[in-house]
């Protein structure tokens, strides 16, 4: 990717949980329009790996847990001081550590979930806001699921803790505005490590209630992400875009 990378657009982004999978997918869209990325991730071995394949004039990592309130100001103030600016947050970072009933669900575990899905976000949210955003405008992604929009058997604290942050997404979208736009997008299952249970050794019978007959790779939300993110979504906000390869089609009656 180095060996082709475009013209500089001027603009930098901040993308949580972004050493593999849909943050990296983000990533590499992002910078392949040229824009600069400051990616982060709990790995530090994985965020250099990510950094060399983006290139390392157009990106640097920041490890840590998206959570941790040091690492949010860390990974803004390194994106200030690298590049001066941070025009879009993409919050990716995210967990779902438990798999199984709802009513066995560990407390303890749930608090978890919210914290890393919801309250990082939130946090990511304020700081990118105070250090640049509000005065100079931008645009805030937030990776939700479909598990937020409707019920997903046995990762209920996963789509209860993205169902919040699809509110979370309106909520910012009403108290940012004009300046910045704050809009969601909601994949179906996308193959990643992180969702690897769900159709690992039977990706064929996963992928056959989609419509569009397979399952979602990185690039089909790094895709949704740099169009939210553009000028030519200059007149959406408070949105939540669905890419599901057509799977909630199958909801209709007959």
């Amino acid at each position: 990717m180095t060996s082709q990378l475009p013209e500089l657009s001027g603009k930098v982004a901040l993308i949580t949980g972004a050493s593999r999978g849909i943050g990296y997918g983000v990533a590499e869209a992002l910078v392949a329009r040229g824009d600069r990325v400051v990616i982060t991730g709990r790995n530090e071995d994985a965020l250099k790996e990510a950094v060399e394949q983006l290139g390392a004039e157009r990106a640097i990592g920041v490890a840590g847990k998206a959570h941790d309130l040091d690492h949010q100001t860390e990974a803004v103030a390194r994106a200030m001081d690298a590049f001066g600016r941070v025009d879009y947050l993409v919050n990716n970072a995210g967990t779902n550590p438990v798999f199984g009933p709802i009513a066995d669900l560990d407390l303890n575990v749930a608090r978890k979930v919210f914290e890393t899905n919801v309250i990082s976000a939130l946090g990511f949210a304020q700081k990118t806001w105070h250090a640049w955003q509000k005065d100079n405008g931008g645009a805030i992604v937030n990776i939700a699921s479909v598990a937020g929009i409707a019920p997903s058997p046995f990762i209920a604290a996963y789509g209860v803790s993205k169902a919040a942050l699809i509110n979370l997404t309106q909520q910012l979208a009403h108290e940012f505005a004009p300046g910045v736009r704050v809009n969601a997008i909601a994949p179906a299952v996308v193959k990643t490590k992180f969702a690897s249970a769900l159709y690992e050794g039977r990706e064929a019978e996963a992928a056959a209630s989609y419509p569009l007959a397979r399952l979602g790779v990185p690039s089909d939300i790094g895709g949704a992400a740099a169009f939210l993110t553009s000028s030519q979504s200059d007149w959406v906000t408070g949105q939540t875009l669905v890419v599901d390869g057509g799977i909630f089609l199958n909801a209709g009656v007959g």
